[in-house]
């Protein structure tokens, strides 16, 4: 997600936001804060974002405390967003890392480039932009370690991930709204395979999801009953394909198939064995 202010001078990070951390730019020697710093919530981040702030606001995003430090000529913009949640904190950094770049194990997952580097932790996202153009890869991983050992927060993976069979799997990602672009599975991992999509989208509890197993049910029309965790069917929708649709406590999961030759009984029944 490219800034409008990446190209401006640089500030320092002072926040005091419980339990986030509240870093400075004398983090890392050398470094001096540049203008005040920054502090953004839900309802005036567009004011930093300049149009990218819906890319923040659909992953839970809670507030923004920011800082540009200085060294010599060069400027760090670095802001350290509370997302709600490590799903939510991974989701938005899954969505903003380059997927042509390795990632690192900076606190949960982390990534660095040139002139931009990023790292996720507990519920945290840290974002870092370098100007002038050039190479700052050493300065970059100086601040992320830096970072990393003021903020609190789990250094494991979102839970979900282990859910979802590796075995042919070409992506897995965190949908922040509409999960197989059904407007009823509001938030939700989906992993897609050469056959088709499993997902599993969270709900706020076991009652609220069986309200959106039956309309689920009246959306497809013609289910079969399926004997599967609390409630289950079967469906065949025009562009999804073949659906095994299960709920399991708060969460609904299940698979959309458009090969042939995969049961989604079988595939149905391990997600749900493995879900939590």
């Amino acid at each position: 997600m490219l800034k409008a202010w990446m190209a401006l001078p640089l500030a320092a990070l002072a926040w005091a936001d419980a339990p986030a951390p509240a870093p400075s730019c004398a983090l890392v020697p050398g470094w001096a804060q540049s203008g005040p710093a920054r502090s953004y919530e839900a309802g005036n981040l567009f004011e930093y974002m300049d149009g990218n702030a819906e890319g923040y606001l659909i992953y839970g995003f809670r507030n923004m405390k920011g800082v540009t430090c200085r060294q010599g000529e060069i400027s760090f913009v670095i802001d350290l967003s509370d997302m709600g949640d490590a799903d939510g904190a991974y989701g938005i950094f899954s969505a903003d890392r380059d997927p042509a770049l390795p990632t690192d194990k900076i606190g949960m997952a982390g990534q660095v480039a040139p002139r931009r580097a990023m790292f996720v932790k507990g519920n945290y996202f840290v974002e870092i932009a370098a100007n002038p153009e050039g190479d700052h890869t050493a300065a970059l991983r100086a601040w992320l370690a830096a970072l990393d050992r003021i903020i609190t927060g789990s250094t494991a993976l979102p839970e979900a991930l282990a859910w979802f069979p590796a075995e042919g799997r070409q992506s897995l990602r965190l949908v922040p709204e509409s999960v197989l672009g059904i407007r009823l599975l509001k938030r939700g991992y989906v992993a897609q395979y050469d056959f088709g999509k499993a997902f599993v989208a969270y709900e706020t509890s076991p009652d609220s999801a069986s309200a959106i197993m039956q309309k689920l049910r009246a959306r497809f029309g013609q289910v079969a009953a399926a004997n599967l965790a609390d409630d289950a069917f079967q469906a065949t929708d025009q562009y999804l394909g073949r659906l095994f649709i299960f709920r399991k406590g708060r969460l609904i999961g299940g698979y959309s198939i458009k090969a042939e030759g995969h049961d989604p009984v079988a595939l149905a029944t391990a997600l749900a064995a493995q879900v939590r």
